[in-house]
């Protein structure tokens, strides 16, 4: 059912209040070993990343040009006139959905105005999934309103649902070790290196997390074994016999516990006034290396590499993954940033 404009201010407020319930809760459940203090980790918990979006990124990467796979320039939105919240006579925003889009795919949607499509926004649709993780969003003339605020393009771009569209990013990662396997601290801050299994996107040349679009229907832990299966060990590619094979291995990996590094909104190129990524990301962590060692990294459909990358504040990735890995070294205590007071600083 949609909202009434006037109706999101009390939304955030509602929503902010009970993730904020939840983010102290996990602050004071954090294991026993970890080494963050309760107010760092409160900060940094991913519960919190959606309460602070707004002030934290602007809609950094979803406010440039031109459009990816396009030569479609964004309308110019200063930064303080992305909120909604904010009044906006003039914004004239550019109109844009891809031809691979409109040329209806299977996931993709057919445009707001086609006869016999009657999307159920803020909800389960079928076999789509519409709601949005990080609570209700406003729909508008018939159309969902991105909740972090304005992009400078209307439409769907490169993305085939209207409203949410849900990914799942795997962090799969180990403690970097020398020759004789003893793990390998940084020499200034002391911490151990952890090490994540990265790709480099075909389409943009950035590095990632190897995730991918959850299918209709499909459970999230399905979705995150799978695309690290295609993207990083190519099994799109592999024979029954080797697939069988690496799922075998994998299995052991995927059905420890894991951490769920976030869920929700992510500042992605891609988005749009109408469209959106959001996604949850979970770290899937080898203590002593033997799983992953003998898996052969291999680049799949949408990777042009894979490798393991030792993480630290230098690298640059895609979207939001950057700060995925931030929260991931954190939790396991491994090495981030030269400069000891960084650490929280978010």
């Amino acid at each position: 059912m949609p909202l009434p404009a006037g109706a999101l201010p009390r939304v955030v407020v509602v929503l902010s209040f009970s993730v904020l319930l939840r983010a102290r809760g996990a602050a004071q459940r954090r294991p026993a070993h970890s080494n963050l203090s309760a107010s760092c980790w409160s900060r940094l918990h991913p519960a919190n990343m959606f309460n602070n979006y707004n002030v934290k990124f602007h809609h950094r990467k979803a406010l440039t040009s031109p459009y990816p796979g396009s030569h479609i320039e964004r309308s110019q939105v200063p930064v303080d006139k992305v909120s909604w919240l904010t009044e906006w006579e003039d914004y004239n925003p550019v109109e844009y959905t891809a031809k691979s889009v409109l040329a209806r795919p299977n996931w993709a949607d057919p445009q707001i105005n086609d006869e016999g499509f009657s999307p159920k926004f803020n909800e389960r649709d079928g076999e789509v999934e519409r709601k949005s993780l990080n609570g209700l969003y406003v729909v508008e003339n018939g159309r969902p309103r991105n909740p972090v605020g304005r992009t400078g393009l209307t439409g769907r771009g490169l993305l085939g649902r209207w409203g949410p569209n849900h990914a799942a990013d795997p962090v799969v990662t180990r403690w970097k070790r020398d020759g004789s396997g003893n793990k390998v601290a940084h020499p200034v801050s002391g911490k151990n290196i952890l090490q994540f299994v990265a790709i480099k996107r075909r389409d943009c040349g950035e590095w990632a997390i190897p995730g991918g679009m959850v299918d209709p229907g499909e459970k999230i832990t399905a979705t995150l074994k799978r695309e690290f299966e295609e993207e990083a060990l190519n099994s799109l590619q592999k024979s029954p016999e080797e697939k069988a094979k690496l799922e075998k291995q994998l299995q052991k990996l995927f059905s420890q516990e894991h951490f769920v590094v976030y869920r929700g909104y992510v500042d992605d190129p891609r988005n749009t006034d109408n469209a959106w990524m959001e996604t949850e990301a979970v770290n899937y962590h080898d203590e002593t290396g033997e799983t992953m060692d003998n898996l052969p990294l291999e680049a799949g459909d949408d990777a042009g590499v894979v490798k393991w990358v030792d993480i630290s504040e230098k690298l640059e990735l895609y979207a939001s993954h950057s700060y995925f890995i931030k929260l991931v070294t954190e939790k396991q205590g491994a090495h981030w940033s030269e400069d000891p007071g960084s650490e929280c600083h978010e």
